[in-house]
């Protein structure tokens, strides 16, 4: 919705607005077709429920709930939560469309002026103007700004058409309501509808929620680049954006108008994910390259060009996505593109990673053995296609009691010590979906390595662990263990499931970790 043109927007907005118009104007005017009508559906509608005292009574509840007053709360709680997500624009225009509505649906009672039902349902009759419904209206521009944002800020489009369909369901649900409890005639609901989805539209004409450009009000950055040499390279996995060219058109525009060359793009490929097309880039001049993809392809992209001073530009666009998290990256593509286009650079560690049976290799996230690398083993990739994250929380609830393994863990080439966990962790970065701060010291610049061991020992001790966790407890005991160093050797008793930044290697029985300092550039906001 919020790629069409103003004009496109300003064309439906009057056409719902002059639908509000005619069917006000006509119930005003006494048209006895259109109020014949109204009364040979909305009557018999209501008395459905009229003797079902319990089903009127939850009715009335809902119709409680989603009065102005709730209406107002959701408006100021909307705005205030995007802006603390960081979509402050779009926070403002949805508290703008809400209050737009209510405040328009108060004025147009008085000036319609029409009685309501005389079949009202529940003791306490309402005497004020019945066309618009206010209930319909709001409801409307509640449900139809959060579809616009959602069209924006939601990747995955079988969750987005679900969505969609639940906001459908609610506005439809709060019209019948109306309707069961005698409020509102049939074209009170449809008046009210129109009149909120014509706001939804006419404000999205001349304020967009779409976040400004990064750098647009900050001093422009010391330049690192030659003057005029500004060659911009794209390394894009292209099965993770929903439109390949909407992607590049937009990548392409942005770049523009940041003053980068046209981009060169590099597509990964089944078998080479990354590592190929970064040297490719690399050696062409890049002088900045953004990687579009999930934390595989992000991985083996600054492998290749960790230590070659071309900054790393990220658009997250996986499931995990948990260095762009740690890095404080936007989700949202543009504002990810803005970000890798103007932010600054930042040099953060990498981990160089060997073991038995696999080859040496880097990471940039996290590394485990046990019960983590078994949700990653264990997701289903069709459910991850379609409901992204949920997938892993489904596979993690089939591996909660996960083997206890027997691990010998050295730290900085100290003495093998003896432990006991379902799970251990090697972590370059703290904090994993959701914010849940698994690590919460671990810094990517500062050197060092973070470890955690999880041994739960009983099915109902993932409880107490878990709240250890989230509330950042430091104090090591037998269900979770912590160590810190440059470098880590773990070692199990037996061959357990393995990953690394999210994607499953050969299972094994020994991780060897050590962290570069500085060995990568990246892109991060100003």
């Amino acid at each position: 919705m919020t790629d069409r043109s103003a004009r496109w927007l300003l064309t439906w907005a009057a056409v719902l607005a002059g639908t509000f118009l005619l069917l006000g104007v006509a119930v005003s005017a006494g048209w006895q077709a259109l109020l014949d009508a109204d009364t040979t559906v909305s009557d018999p509608i209501a008395g459905l429920v009229a003797h079902h005292a319990h089903v009127i009574t939850g009715l009335h509840w809902a119709e409680l709930v989603t009065g102005t007053i709730a209406a107002n709360i959701t408006a100021l709680g909307g705005a205030l939560l995007l802006g603390w997500k960081g979509h402050p624009r779009a926070g403002v225009y949805f508290a703008l469309v809400t209050w737009l509505t209510i405040v328009s649906v108060h004025l147009l009672k008085a000036l319609f002026d029409r009685d309501r039902p005389e079949w009202q349902v529940v003791d306490h009759i309402i005497h004020n103007g019945s066309y618009p419904s206010g209930h319909a209206a709001w409801a409307t521009s509640i449900a139809g700004s959060i579809a616009v944002l959602v069209s924006m800020l939601v990747r995955k489009a079988p969750v987005r058409r679900v969505m969609y369909g639940a906001l459908l369901l609610s506005v439809v649900a709060i019209g019948a309501d109306r309707i069961l409890l005698g409020r509102h005639f049939l074209t009170d609901v449809l008046g009210g509808a129109a009149l909120g989805g014509a706001w939804v539209l006419l404000v999205l004409a001349f304020y967009s929620p779409l976040p400004r450009g990064h750098a647009r009000h900050l001093e422009p950055l010391l330049a690192t680049t030659p003057s005029g040499k500004r060659d911009l390279h794209v390394v894009l996995n292209p099965i993770k954006v929903e439109s390949l060219e909407t992607f590049k058109a937009v990548v392409s525009q942005m770049a523009a108008e940041s003053g980068w060359s046209e981009p060169v793009w590099h597509h990964t490929t089944v078998e080479d994910s990354g590592t190929g097309q970064a040297h490719d880039a690399s050696i062409a001049g890049a002088d900045l390259v953004l990687v579009c993809g999930g934390d595989g392809t992000v991985r083996e992209v600054c492998a290749e060009l960790a230590g070659t001073g071309i900054p790393v530009g990220i658009v997250p666009a996986g499931t995990g996505n948990l260095l762009g998290r740690n890095l404080s990256l936007p989700l949202y593509f543009r504002s990810a593109i803005d970000v890798a286009l103007n932010g600054q650079d930042k040099a953060i560690d990498m981990v160089a990673l060997s073991g038995d049976g696999v080859e040496d290799t880097s990471f940039l996230v996290m590394a485990g053995m046990g019960f983590d690398a078994a949700i990653m083993e264990g997701v289903n990739e069709d459910i991850k296609k379609k409901v992204g994250w949920i997938a892993y929380v489904l596979s993690a609830l089939k591996a909660l009691m996960f083997p206890a393994m027997k691990l010998e863990i050295s730290v900085d080439g100290g003495e093998f010590t003896t432990h006991r966990a379902r799970t251990v962790v090697i972590g370059n970065v703290g904090y994993l979906q959701g914010g849940m701060p698994l690590i919460p010291n671990a810094a990517i610049d500062d050197g060092q390595l973070d470890v955690v061991l999880l041994y739960p020992k009983k099915f109902l001790s993932w409880l107490p662990l878990a709240f250890k966790v989230l509330t950042k407890q430091k104090r090591s005991d037998a269900s979770l263990t912590r160590f810190t160093g440059t470098r880590v050797v773990v070692r199990s008793a037996t061959d357990v499931p393995r990953q690394i930044d999210g994607d499953i290697i050969s299972s094994g029985k020994e991780l060897v970790c050590e962290t570069v300092h500085g060995r990568l550039l990246v892109r991060v906001p100003r």
